[in-house]
Parts: structure tokens; sequence; C-alpha cells
């Protein structure tokens, strides 16, 4: 007869700390030391730059630069957390390098410009938006190139900090501790919780804000990489503010269009942008459908 091995008791302290079923702090533990590295190498980065670089007064600039230092910051806290708290790789966060990676980056850019499109005709139709002035036509051609290509490049550094930070590194904490679907919900919440703390912002927003971060959590689930939600974040904040001419979640940035929004707010989301308003939903359940179909027929990538 075999003798049955008794479990080893794991003492209390271990089981506070330490998972369950490998040697590696527990996930909420894992979370919290990354943001607190995170909030460090933040606040040294900022007083470095300000020591050695006077500020500037070109509010395009310091956006840039904040957008910059956030690159740093969080791409920084999230590698050193991941390889040393979590145990496992950088690239495991879904960030395999190929040419997926690039056709799923296009990819999220294009079905973006296809939900912003459909949310400015829609207002336009229904009377809510009156067009004013387009950029070039009181601005030189090298301002106006200048402002696009700045707003481009802010807005691919936010597209990358924000998902490595929440498709990234939250959602896959999260899950990892609790399941997938605990994962989406919580991250997708603290995203929209995050956005409170930008210009106009509501709860109306941040409940908008959250349903958009379940459309990005979408692009991770479909595909098992981050590419497509880094493009699908891209392209939303840049034809909603470049191109179209919404203000960004709160922010007036430099626009190409220039019009007046008169509509309901609880349609248009008013001066907090269409994320605040019901117009995000039918336009995230088309960019969903739009999802479904480009990923049709592909294997997850582990």
């Amino acid at each position: 007869m075999s003798e049955t091995q008794p479990s080893r008791k794991r003492n209390f302290i271990a089981n506070i700390f330490i998972s369950s079923d490998e040697p590696r702090l527990r996930a909420g533990w894992r979370l919290l030391l990354q943001t607190l590295l995170m909030i460090v190498l933040a606040i040294i980065l900022q007083l470095a730059f300000e020591f050695i670089f006077p500020p500037s007064k070109n509010g395009n600039a310091n956006f840039l630069i904040s957008q910059i230092l956030e690159l740093m910051t969080f791409t920084s806290s999230i590698y050193l957390a991941r390889r040393f708290l979590d145990k496992r790789s950088f690239v495991s966060l879904g960030l395999q390098i190929n040419k997926q990676a690039a056709t799923d980056i296009l990819a999220g850019i294009g079905i973006t410009f296809v939900i912003m499109g459909l949310i400015y005709f829609a207002e336009v139709a229904a009377g809510w938006l009156t067009f004013e002035s387009f950029a070039w036509q009181s601005e030189s051609a090298a301002s106006v190139i200048t402002g696009v290509l700045t707003f481009f490049a802010v807005f691919v550094f936010v597209g990358w900090n924000e998902e490595l930070l929440s498709r990234g590194y939250h959602l896959q904490t999260l899950a990892s501790g609790t399941n997938l679907f605990w994962g989406v919900v919580i991250s997708s919440s603290v995203f929209g919780l995050a956005h409170l703390g930008n210009p106009n912002a509501t709860w109306i927003s941040a409940a908008g804000i959250f349903f958009a971060g379940l459309f990005l959590a979408y692009g991770y689930l479909r595909t098992g990489q981050l590419w497509l939600s880094i493009g699908l974040h891209i392209g939303w904040n840049f034809f909603e503010g470049v191109i179209f001419g919404f203000p960004v979640s709160g922010l007036d940035i430099y626009r190409l269009i220039r019009h007046q929004i008169q509509g309901p707010e609880i349609w248009t989301g008013g001066a907090f942008g269409p994320e605040a308003g019901l117009i995000v939903l039918p336009a995230l359940a088309v960019g969903s459908v739009l999802i479904y179909f480009y990923t049709r027929g592909r294997r997850i990538a582990e």
C-alpha cells in the first residue's frame, strides 16, 4: 500500500504574500510594487529633466516631452516588474515583433478611422456639429505639418504607454490572480477612473472610457498580442482629435477641422469628447465587429 504524503503547510506570511501555485508574489503585491516603482521613477525623471532643461513655453512641445518621460517610466517599471516580480519575459506581455505586429498596428489605426468618421458624419447629419474652417485656411503649411506630426508622435507614445500598462501589465497580472473576465473588467475600470483627472471629466466620461477599455481589451483577446490594441489606441486619439476635431478625453489639442458642437451633451459628450456621450456606444459596436472580421480564423498567439 502506497503512502500519501501530507501536503506541506504554508505559514501565515507565505499565504499572504506568495502565490499558491508558484514561487512568486501574489498578483496584488506585484501590481502594488510596479505602481510604486512607476511613481518613484516618474518623480526622478521629471526632476532630472527639469534640472537639465528649462521649461518650454511651447505647450505642444511640453505635451510631447511628458509622453516621452511616461514612455521611459512606464516601459522601465513594467520591464523590471515583469522580469523580477512576475518572473516572465517582457515579450510575453504580447509584444512579439514580426510582420503581423506591423499589420495589426495599421489595422487598428484603420479601424478607428472608420469609427471616428462615423461619429463625425453622424453628428453632422443630426445637426449637432457646425463646421467652421480647416486649419490650413488660417495657418501656414509648415505650421499645419508640424502640428499634425507632433500630435501623431504624441499619440504613438500614448498608445504604447497606456496599452502596455492597461491591457498589458494590469489586465494580465489581474487575470493571473483572478481570471480573465475579472482581469478585463477591473483593468478597464482602472483605465476609466484614471481619466477622471482629465479636463471636463465626469463619472459619465469615466463610464465611456471603461467601455473603450473593454473595446481595446477585445483587440488583445482576439490576437493574444498588444499590437492591435496599440494601433486602435493611436488611431482613436489621432483621428478623434487631429483629423476630426473633437476633444480627446477632455484635452483641446491641435485640430485640422475646426467646428462647434451644439448637440445634446448626453449624446455628443460635450467638452470631454465622444467618449462621454452615448454616440460612442454604437461606434464601439461597429469597431468590435471590424475587429472580429479582421481577426476571424486567426490563431491566437501564445
